[in-house]
């Protein structure tokens, strides 16, 4: 893996993406993020969509962590009883068919295991490379069939999947893998509790750093330069690119 943050220029504009990639950080220092912002009690890590998008981080700590799936899964801080959790998750959201269900589903994930006091989610941060976890697109159908289609572009049948679509909080699908370092992609954004945050037409495609050096090295051999994406913006009416 690269020392240094590959370009994503050229990948971006192939795909004409206009919203800005946004990384999810384990650093020691919040400072190179700035200008950041402070979750209050109960905030969903995706109420800062608009945030993002003006260039602001959100920097998550154990004292200030937002709502308590955050609390739980990025701070590992426990929220509410064992029992209570369950209860809530299957009763009240409906989320599993069964509390044995969900207590083996919470039993099979284990909290992100942070290296250092800041987490922070925003815009990529060229210098801060050594400590991304993960890299998310926010993109529409079109530019999802694609990144999809470049995540598979080196894949073999006998690698790991290379794109999963997991079961997860909002929060928990930015980093959904259970081998981070390995290339691999995810189809976030897909928690219903948080979509109210981010555009209706919009999904999240969530890669690991692995990964997004795969997509930002797709060159003109492969199909971000050949006739079927093409084909796909003249069918929406954009200019050839």
């Amino acid at each position: 893996m690269k020392d240094e943050q590959p370009n994503p220029d050229i990948l971006v504009q192939r795909i004409d993406l206009k919203i800005p990639l946004i990384g999810f950080y384990d650093a020691p220092d919040p400072q190179p993020f700035a200008p950041n912002v402070i979750p209050k009690p109960g905030e969903c890590v995706f109420s800062f969509y608009e945030n993002w998008l003006r260039g602001e981080t959100l920097h998550i700590t154990k004292d200030h962590y937002g709502c308590g799936g955050v609390g739980r899964w990025m701070c590992g801080i426990t929220t509410r009883p064992r029992e209570a959790f369950i209860k809530f998750l299957v009763d009240d959201e409906g989320l599993k068919s069964s509390h044995a269900l969900m207590e083996q589903w919470i039993d099979s994930r284990s909290p992100f295991q942070a290296s250092h006091p800041h987490l922070l989610v925003g815009p990529l941060k060229e210098d801060q490379w050594a400590h991304a976890k993960s890299i998310t697109f926010f993109v529409d159908p079109d530019q999802l069939s694609t990144l999809m289609l470049g995540a598979q572009y080196e894949s073999s049948p006998e690698n790991p999947p290379s794109v999963i679509a997991p079961f997860g909080s909002g929060c928990m699908e930015l980093l959904p893998f259970d081998d981070p370092n390995i290339p691999q992609a995810a189809i976030s954004t897909t928690d219903i509790a948080m979509r109210q945050y981010i555009p209706r037409k919009i999904l999240g495609f969530t890669v690991t750093k692995s990964m997004f050096e795969r997509l930002c090295s797709l060159d003109k051999r492969s199909f971000l330069y050949k006739p079927f994406l093409q084909r796909l913006r003249k069918a929406r009416d954009l200019p050839d690119i």
